[in-house]
C-alpha cells in the first residue's frame, strides 16, 4: 500500500501523522494532569472548610442556642457548590450533578462521566469532631470540585477544538508548499516522456528547490545532448549513403572508362585472329604483333582488377594481417615515389585488434598516404601504430594511427576530402576520433580507434 502512493501523498500522510500524534500527546498531558489538579482541589477546599469550622465551633459555644447557630451555618455552607457539610448521622446533602448544567452560570459545559470517573473516582470526605458544651459530636466536609472538573474539560475541548484547527491549518499550508516544491517533477515526468519519444527539443523551466532546479537543468542538457547526437548520427548515415553512392559511381566510372576499351581491343584482336587463321597464308609475324597485343591488354586489365580489388578489399589484409598489409602498401608507395622517405613503425604490444579496426587503420593510413603523394610534396613520411593507452591514459583499449608528413601543409580555407571525411565518420562510428592538424612543416593525421581484441 505504502509503495504504491506518491511522494507528495507520503509527505502528505507523514504531517498528518505528526500533527495528530503531537494533538494526541498534549490532550494526553491535560488528562494525566487532571487528576492531580481534582486532588488539590479537594485538599484545598476541605482544609479551609475543616479551619472554618473549627474557629466556628469556637464561637459557637458562646451563643445562647449553639445548635441553631451550627445548624443555620451547615445551611449556608451547603450553598456553596465545592463542598457540603453534615452532621454525623444526617443524610448527607446531595449536590447537583455535573452533567446537569441548571444554575451553572460559570459558562463551563460539564463534563462527560466517564471523564469524571477516571479524574475523580470517589468523593473526598473529612470527618470533623466538635464539642459544644462539652456535647461531642462530628461534622462531615465532603468535596464536590464539580467546577474545577468542568474547568479541566473545557480546556481539553478548547485545546482540542484549537489545535485541530491549528493542525488543519498548518497541513493544508504544508500540502500548498510541498505541492508547489514538488511540482517540478510532474514537468520532468512529462519531459522525460517527450524525450522518449524522440521530441529532444523538449525543456524543463528549472524551478523549486536547488536539487530539482539543478535536476532540470541537467536533463535539459541531457535532452540537448541526445539530440544533437541523434542529429549527428542522421548526418552520419546521409553521408555515408552519399559516399557510398559517390564510391559506386567512381568505380562505375572506371570500369566505364579503363575496363570497355580493354575488352574492345581484346574483342578487336581476338577477330583478327580469326581473320588470319581464316586465310590460306599464314603471317607469324603477324600472329606475333597480335598476341603480343593481347597479353599487354591481359596485364592492364589484371592490373585494373587489382586496384579496383584493393579499393574494395585490402589484399592480404585477412590472410597475412595488419603488419604485412601495412608493409605491403608502404612497399608499393615507395616503389612509386623513390623520393620519398616512408618509415612506419607498429608496436608489438598492439597484438590482435580484430577485424573491423584493422580494415579501419589500413584505410586511415592508405587515404593519409594518398594524400600526401598527391598534395603535400612531402620528402617525408612517418607512420605510427600503437596502444593509444599508453600515449593519452585512455582506459579503453584503442589503438592510435599517427601520418606526419613534412610537406608544405593544407590551406587555412581547406576542406577535407571525401576520402578524410569517410574516414573520420568511420572512426566516429566505432566510437574514436580523428583529427587532421595541420602548419607550415607539415600535416598529422591522428586517429584513435576502438579496438575488439580476440580472446
Amino acid at each position: 500500500m505504502w509503495q504504491k502512493l506518491s511522494l507528495r501523498a507520503r509527505l502528505n500522510v507523514l504531517l498528518a501523522l505528526v500533527l495528530m500524534l503531537g494533538l494526541a500527546v498534549n490532550i494526553t498531558r491535560l488528562v494525566l494532569e487532571a487528576g492531580p489538579r481534582v486532588q488539590a482541589e479537594d485538599q484545598s477546599v476541605i482544609r479551609l472548610a475543616r479551619e472554618f469550622i473549627e474557629t466556628l465551633v469556637v464561637s459557637l459555644n458562646e451563643t445562647p442556642d449553639p445548635d441553631a447557630r451550627l445548624s443555620r451555618t451547615i445551611q449556608d455552607l451547603n450553598r456553596l457548590r465545592h463542598v457540603s457539610i453534615t452532621r454525623q448521622g444526617d443524610a448527607v446533602e446531595t449536590k447537583p450533578s455535573i452533567t446537569d448544567d441548571t444554575g451553572d452560570d460559570s459558562g463551563s459545559s460539564p463534563a462527560p462521566a466517564w471523564f469524571v470517573t477516571l479524574v475523580h473516582p470517589e468523593k473526598t470526605a473529612v470527618n470533623v469532631p466538635i464539642s459544644i458544651h462539652g456535647k461531642p459530636g462530628s461534622l462531615v466536609i465532603t468535596s464536590h470540585p464539580n467546577d474545577e472538573i468542568n474547568e479541566i474539560w473545557d480546556g481539553i475541548v478548547t485545546q482540542l477544538q484549537v489545535g485541530s484547527a491549528i493542525a488543519v491549518a498548518l497541513f493544508l499550508m504544508t500540502m500548498m508548499v510541498v505541492s508547489r516544491a514538488l511540482a517540478p517533477i510532474q514537468s520532468l515526468s512529462e519531459a522525460m516522456t517527450n524525450i522518449e519519444a524522440g521530441r529532444y527539443d523538449t525543456r524543463v523551466k528549472p524551478g523549486g528547490s536547488p536539487e530539482l532546479a539543478a535536476i532540470c537543468g541537467k536533463l535539459n542538457h541531457l535532452a540537448a545532448t541526445l539530440g544533437d547526437a541523434v542529429e549527428e548520427k542522421r548526418r552520419l548515415a546521409e553521408s555515408a549513403v552519399s559516399l557510398q553512392d559517390a564510391e559506386r559511381k567512381e568505380i562505375a566510372r572506371e570500369l566505364h572508362d579503363e575496363f570497355g576499351p580493354y575488352l574492345f581491343a581484346l574483342r578487336a584482336h581476338a577477330s583478327s585472329l580469326m581473320r588470319i587463321a581464316d586465310a590460306r597464308e599464314m603471317n607469324t609475324d603477324t600472329l606475333r604483333k597480335h598476341g603480343s597485343a593481347l597479353l599487354e591488354q591481359v596485364n592492364a586489365l589484371q592490373q585494373f582488377n587489382r586496384r579496383v580489388l584493393e579499393r574494395l578489399r585490402p589484399v592480404g589484409l585477412a590472410e597475412f594481417g595488419l603488419c604485412e598489409a601495412i608493409g605491403a602498401l608502404v612497399r608499393l608507395w615507395r616503389e612509386s615515389h623513390p623520393g620519398v622517405v616512408v618509415e612506419t613503425a607498429i608496436s608489438r604490444s598492439l597484438g590482435e585488434t580484430g577485424e573491423t579496426a584493422d580494415l579501419t587503420i589500413y584505410r586511415i593510413v592508405q587515404e593519409a598516404l594518398t594524400n600526401v603523394f598527391r598534395h603535400a610534396s612531402a620528402t617525408s613520411v612517418n607512420v605510427t601504430i600503437e596502444p593509444a593507452d599508453q600515449v593519452a591514459g585512455i582506459k579503453r583499449e584503442c589503438a592510435l594511427v599517427r601520418v606526419r608528413d613534412n610537406g608544405s601543409g593544407m590551406r587555412s580555407d581547406h576542406r577535407l576530402g571525401l576520402g578524410l571525411t569517410g574516414m573520420r565518420e568511420r572512426v566516429l562510428a566505432l566510437g574514436g576520433a580523428l583529427t587532421v592538424a595541420s602548419s607550415d612543416s607539415g600535416v598529422i593525421v591522428e586517429a584513435i580507434v576502438p579496438t575488439s581484441k580476440r580472446s
